[in-house]
């Protein structure tokens, strides 16, 4: 899964969804219904290319996996030119 990256950082924030889900041998579409939000919405979540979350989604994805949120979301960060 390609991570969401972000240049003004110089890194990128990886979401582990499909790893969860797999873990759990749950659909995506399941767990859509069980959060209350769309397949699309949850999707644009999965494959890295949302831009935020809020933390009450957060909170019903890790409620629904049982994880936590760091389970969910890894940071790879980068070294940034010039800094030590």
């Amino acid at each position: 899964m390609p991570p969401a990256t972000d240049s003004a950082e110089g890194g990128a924030i990886m979401v582990r969804l499909d790893d969860l889900l797999h873990e759990r041998r749950m659909t995506l579409t399941e767990l859509a219904e069980r959060v209350g939000l769309t397949l699309a919405n949850l999707s644009i979540l999965k494959t890295g290319k949302a831009k935020a979350i809020r933390f009450s989604t957060l909170a019903a994805i890790c409620r629904e996996l049982d994880c936590q949120p760091g389970d969910l979301l890894a940071y790879a960060g980068s070294i940034r030119a010039g800094e030590d």
